[in-house]
């Protein structure tokens, strides 16, 4: 879960290197580093935030270099721990993104030889490793080091005298920007996307010599051509574009998200493989787990189609009896939780499809078959668009399966979605940013919403929050009720209306003040809460979509009035590549 970047070209290294991290901060941000290859190697790294103004790299020597910023596994955020790593000798630099499971028995091994070590990362056995193999020759030093490596990596190393940036790939992601006179490395497409549009995706055993020419890549000791490819998304696709936050920029895109994904994205792939079988499970973590459980209750109820959410993380070891179609979600396409579920599920004959947001990432080359969202990149850690442009296809598959009946749903829903942003949170935020614990309630397809409001306002406001169906709460949870720990109760007309009204005067009851949100003019639902929220629309599918933007509002502006890191918030990074 850190991000590296890598450039070898006619400009000068360190400042692009470090504007390239900035782009990636939303992987790892508890320090950064650089290595650049001047007359000697240069290091400069420092534990904490990349600062505005870095005039250390301004002064570091030479047009190729390495960077990184972390997400601390192995050892506490320190100016040691923070990458790169060097050799014995100092003239070898090394940065990485994954974890070597077996770094314990290596750095013994390697202690025995007489090497010494600085850090407490799993990352600097890779750096000695090099060094054993290393005779003037970096490409076959790096080939030589990871046959000894256990786990996952994507390694850029550079050595004093080579001129090339040698890489090499296992589990972990690494994109290649091939430029004027300038090629380019990274975790994913974000630094690239200023200086080029042509990619090549590198593949599990690359090793690749990277120089201002291009990039020569083996594979198994033989040379390998990997397809060059074009991408669609701009920097000012990285850009807050007048925005305080990444965060609030990308809820505002969520119209525009929805309305390209419900119309271009393609459900055959799963469409022919749910005629054939009609049950689904699906695997996923987080957000994207959340957004299942909400295509779990579409599916069923307008295409007949039984359907299980199971948790990625849990999934790879305790793998169901099943023989039907698997979906993955991810929106990165590297989650490793949920391609170690995808991988126990093709070991059992499962046909598998993935659904994520990025071309090119591993997912696509695992599953059988993908499907694309159109959310573009998302930089803020807390996951909005993808979370509603993943909504809009289990949309798409509900309707042709079952017959157009979404249709309108499908037309309607972007413009719904742009009447809610106009929505004012302030007097919701005043009741819920002093909590200690705030509970979300919901039943049927609002209950995964609930989960998610829940999810959002932890991760970045840092309040306790907790997703419940309405039911549940009497079930345990009644006994933390107190007038401190509000209630967010999502309450729409339908065949769950009545029981959730009653469900609320229980929690009122309990003297938990609550926070409705259902439909406008809803007088029975305005007079049960202490505040009422309306969202737009009289769609009950519309009215999942709508309300799982309120509560990502609602997140957002607590958080904001508590002044915390709405886009990086503490201990958590963007694409979790680690189980």
């Amino acid at each position: 879960m850190c991000g590296i970047v890598g450039y070898a070209g006619r400009r000068k290294a360190a400042p692009l290197i470090v504007d390239g991290l900035r782009r990636l901060e939303y992987r790892g941000y508890d320090s950064f580093g650089v290595a650049t290859v001047g007359p000697h190697v240069e290091v400069y790294k420092r534990c904490g935030r990349i600062p505005a103004s870095l005039p250390e790299s301004r002064a570091m020597k030479g047009s190729l270099g390495i960077g990184h910023t972390r997400w601390a596994t192995h050892g506490a955020p320190s100016d040691t721990n923070a990458h790169p790593h060097t050799d014995c000798t100092g003239r070898i630099a090394v940065v990485h993104n994954g974890i070597i499971e077996n770094y314990a028995s290596l750095r013994k091994r390697l202690g025995r030889k007489g090497h010494t070590f600085r850090s407490e990362t799993d990352t600097e056995v890779i750096a000695h490793l090099i060094e054993e193999e290393y005779d003037g020759d970096l490409l076959g030093a790096v080939e030589g080091a990871v046959k000894s490596l256990e786990g996952s990596y994507a390694i850029l190393a550079v050595a004093e005298g080579d001129r090339r940036i040698v890489a090499a790939r296992c589990a972990s992601p690494l994109v290649l920007g091939l430029g004027d006179g300038e090629t380019l490395a990274a975790s994913d497409l974000t630094p690239l996307l200023e200086y080029t549009e042509r990619v090549i995706f590198a593949e599990d055993g690359d090793i690749i010599a990277i120089t201002p020419q291009g990039a020569e890549i083996r594979n198994n000791g033989e040379a390998v051509e990997r397809p060059v490819e074009l991408v669609n998304w701009c920097a000012d696709d990285v850009k807050k574009g007048g925005f305080e936050h990444f965060m609030l920029k990308e809820i505002y895109e969520q119209p525009r998200v929805f309305y390209e994904t419900a119309r271009t994205a393609d459900p055959a792939p799963l469409l022919d493989l749910l005629r054939e079988t009609p049950a689904l499970t699906i695997v996923a973590c987080g957000t994207s787990y959340h957004a299942g459980l909400i295509g779990m209750y579409l599916l069923e109820e307008f295409a007949e189609i039984p359907v299980r959410v199971e948790l990625a993380s849990e999934f790879r070891y305790a793998v169901p009896p099943v023989r039907n179609p698997v979906l993955a979600i991810t929106q990165s396409g590297e989650t490793a939780d949920t391609l170690w579920a995808l991988r126990a599920a093709k070991a059992r004959n499962c046909p598998t499809v993935a659904l994520t947001n990025v071309m090119g990432s591993t997912v696509t080359r695992l599953a059988d078959a993908a499907i694309f969202t159109r959310a573009g990149p998302e930089v803020g850690v807390a996951a909005t668009k993808s979370f509603i442009a993943q909504l809009a296809v289990f949309l798409a598959l509900a309707d042709r399966l079952g017959q157009g009946r979404l249709a309108a749903s499908l037309g309607n829903a972007h413009l719904a979605i742009g009447d809610l942003l106009r929505e004012d949170v302030g007097e919701a935020v005043a009741l819920l940013r002093g909590a200690r614990s705030i509970f979300y309630v919901g039943r049927g397809p609002f209950y995964p919403v609930a989960l998610e409001g829940a999810l959002k306002m932890k991760e970045i406001s840092y309040i306790h929050a907790e997703g419940y169906a309405a039911g549940e709460l009497k079930h345990g949870p009644f006994a933390l009720l107190t007038p401190e720990t509000p209630v967010v109760a999502l309450c729409f007309p339908g065949p769950a209306y009545r029981v959730m009204i009653s469900n609320i005067k229980e929690m009122k009851a309990r003297g938990a003040p609550v926070l409705g949100i259902g439909v406008p003019g809803d007088r029975e639902l305005g007079e049960v809460v202490d505040l009422f929220l309306p969202v737009p629309g009289d769609d009950p599918v519309v009215q999942v979509l709508t309300s799982s933007v309120l509560v990502q509002l609602l997140a957002y502006h607590t958080a904001k009035s508590l002044e915390t890191d709405i886009d990086r918030p503490r201990n958590l990074a963007k694409s979790v590549t680690v189980e």
